[in-house]
């Protein structure tokens, strides 16, 4: 996690987040002003969000534990693995496996227009200093096998 203020389980110092949506962003994330709309919509789900971006810095980061400190958005915001090239293909995995879509302005994606159903889902996230892990993505099970066979191909 980016801030010790968003554990929610301070006995094990980690986050645990039950049902969560999931936003992948590939760039720095230093405001909060483009994602307004997107956030209202996460606050009306009720649902939990994980932010995974390149990093949330500043006034987005300041913002964000504002919010959870006031219990107005069950949150938490981890930086994206990986470097480079890397991290873009990590992050594509991730969506994957949550059936999110990356926003990416490689992909045209603006953090403006990102929609409730661009974002993933799954089971629960549990977040640590250190590692999180999603566990039972939504995503589809045959993206998720194509995209193994497509790792096992760039391994052989």
């Amino acid at each position: 996690y980016l801030s010790p203020y968003f554990i929610t389980n301070a006995d094990k110092m980690e986050v645990q987040l039950e049902e969560p949506l999931i936003l992948l962003f590939e760039k720095k994330l230093s405001s909060l002003q483009p994602l307004l709309p997107v956030l209202e919509a996460v606050v009306q789900s009720g649902r939990p969000l994980v932010i995974i971006a390149e990093d949330v810095e500043g006034e987005a980061l300041a913002t964000l534990v504002v919010n959870k400190l006031r219990g107005g958005l069950r949150v938490a915001a981890v930086k994206a693995p990986g470097f480079g090239d890397r991290r873009k293909a990590m992050l594509e995995d991730i969506a994957i496996l949550t059936g999110a879509q990356v926003v990416s302005e490689d992909l045209g994606i603006k953090l403006e227009n990102v929609s409730l159903d661009m974002l993933g889902r799954a089971k629960k996230i549990q977040i640590t200093k250190d590692d999180t892990t999603i566990v039972d993505g939504v995503g589809e099970k045959e993206s998720i096998e194509a995209r193994i066979a497509q790792i096992k191909r760039q391994i052989e």
